[in-house]
């Protein structure tokens, strides 16, 4: 995309988003109120009259990187220490790759439970199937393992063999299968469907280092099925890298507009990022879907297509994460990742909510109760700015929606259930799965005709039962129809793998309902262009 210079130190991320190291920049020490030496002078005393009298011997790489995170939580909540244990698994996860088997999996009733393979993986291609169970590896039993144990055994060299013993349902024994490890993408695009006939649907979990590239092939492949309208959904996802959250939304915007700028005390930290016109589109209708946990890069998307009226945001006021951080490398193999900038769309909204009362609260607030009325409430004193076409909207925290649709609050007892850490939708779908797999020929023929009849429901509660999980059932009766359509994908994901079931689970899902409902309005945007 063009902008105003070429830079590619800047990242965004929440608390839990790391990147990957940069060019160490060292700072210039000083400060207003005291003297930094000084400082640190009283901290080598510290550190001195604790390790010659402390009580016994003293942690000290447990204790300092103690110090390290206490004095960049003073800072802001997104400012931090990564300890070296952390920083290789958090910076894999947005390189985009590692080598491996390649399952999505689980730790159920001690055993490595296969999930999902990744589509295209040596798991994949040598069918295992979500459900399985790996109970050896190389013969050696896998009961009750670990997960840094997983890691450690099934991570390996690209060409490396490992084997592992499968127990699956329906099969009276195990068998082995010999798996050659290979290169392993993580994808940042988990579903790209049609829902209809026109309308397609991206499901985005990441802004990694090929999100951009995943994004346009989803694009272009739903294109050349016939979209018309998007759902491109950003809800619970918690950013990423500033670079890629603009060139996605590049994508979106057709006009040479401005997509994001921000602004820090180094003059390399300002930066204004254009929109390439001969790259967007400006031909299909569009709806972004967002959440509270939506934030940092999915924020600069949302803000950008609502700033510069391309789309119609529908869901609930994202997370309010208006900062910019750059990772330096440290010495010990950890890093170290500081608030440099913040960042503003398209109209100068700062969406960054405030922090000034502590880590705690800032996290908290997302599971208050009337959480959006609340918000709306402190509207009167947030500073408001016009858009593109001259619509009003708001700065001082998250990017609130055109429609506002909230997601169907569960009761205590469905939450508990759907949310178990043994996954107890799942197994029973692979089971129920495994013992009705010939019934339908296809997703579609499956998606058509079969119901969660209050047969099949009562199976279900019947094998709640015996797992031996109380449950209240006029709160799952409350949820009746949320967990109809978390069963029937659970079933298809287990028949036909991941896409199907997130089709089948946004088949029913309230807030993509009710989107869908809203395109007359998006479509209204594309006549301004």
């Amino acid at each position: 995309m063009l902008k105003r210079k070429k830079r590619t130190a800047l990242v965004v991320l929440t608390s839990a988003i790391i990147v990957v190291a940069v060019a160490p920049v060292v700072p210039a020490i000083y400060s207003r109120a005291v003297n930094i030496y000084d400082k640190i002078q009283v901290l080598n005393q510290i550190i001195t009259i604790v390790n010659d009298n402390y009580v016994e011997p003293v942690d000290w790489d447990g204790a300092l990187d103690g110090a390290f995170h206490g004095m960049l939580d003073r800072l802001d909540p997104h400012s931090a220490y990564i300890p070296r244990e952390r920083l290789e698994n958090i910076t894999e996860q947005f390189h985009g790759q590692f080598e491996g088997i390649g399952i999505e999996f689980d730790i159920l009733n001690g055993y490595i439970t296969v999930i999902a393979p990744v589509a295209g993986s040596p798991s994949d291609r040598v069918g295992l199937q979500p459900g399985d169970q790996i109970v050896r590896i190389n013969g050696n039993d896998a009961f009750e393992i670990t997960r840094e144990e997983v890691f450690d055994k099934l991570r390996g060299p690209k060409g490396s063999a490992v084997t592992v013993t499968i127990s699956r349902a329906g099969l009276d024994e195990t068998f082995d299968v010999e798996i050659i490890r290979d290169k392993i993408p993580i994808h940042s695009v988990i579903a790209t469907f049609m829902l209809d006939e026109e309308t397609g649907y991206i499901r985005l979990s990441r802004f990694a280092t090929n999100t951009s590239d995943e994004v346009h092939g989803a694009i272009r492949t739903l294109i050349a099925q016939g979209m018309t309208q998007l759902i491109f959904d950003l809800r619970t996802n918690s950013g990423g890298y500033l670079e890629q959250a603009v060139a996605v939304a590049d994508y979106f915007i057709a006009d040479r507009d401005t997509l994001v700028y921000t602004a820090g005390r180094q003059r390399d930290a300002t930066e204004v990022y254009f929109a390439n016109p001969d790259i967007g589109y400006g031909d299909f209708s569009l709806i972004v879907l967002i959440n509270r946990w939506s934030a940092s890069a999915s924020e600069i998307v949302a803000g950008a297509v609502q700033d510069l009226d391309r789309g119609l945001i529908v869901g609930e006021t994202s997370f309010g994460k208006g900062l910019v951080q750059r990772q330096w490398p440290l010495k010990d193999g950890s890093a170290l990742r500081v608030t440099i900038a913040r960042y503003y769309t398209p109209t100068g909204r700062l969406i960054q909510k405030p922090y000034d009362n502590g880590t705690h609260e800032y996290y908290r607030e997302l599971a208050r109760e009337g959480r959006e009325k609340s918000l709306d409430s402190l509207r009167v004193d947030k500073p408001s700015y016009r858009t593109k076409a001259g619509r009003t909207v708001f700065g001082g925290g998250g990017i609130t929606p055109d429609v506002y649709v909230p997601f169907a609050s569960l009761t205590g007892t469905t939450s508990k259930i759907v949310g178990h850490p043994e996954r107890f939708t799942f197994n029973w779908g692979t089971d129920y799965a495994a013992q009705s797999k010939d019934d339908w020929s296809s997703v579609q023929e499956f998606a058509g005709s079969f119901k969660v009849t209050d047969r099949v429901m009562a199976d279900f509660k019947s094998f709640i039962s015996s797992e031996d999980v109380e449950f209240d059932e006029a709160e799952l009766e409350k949820d009746t129809e949320y967990l109809k359509t978390v069963m029937k994908a659970e079933i298809a994901g287990a028949l036909w793998g991941k896409q199907a079931y997130y089709h089948l689970l946004v088949m029913g899902d309230v807030q993509v309902i009710e989107a869908r409902s809203h395109f007359d309005e998006a479509k209204a945007f594309l006549a301004r262009q």
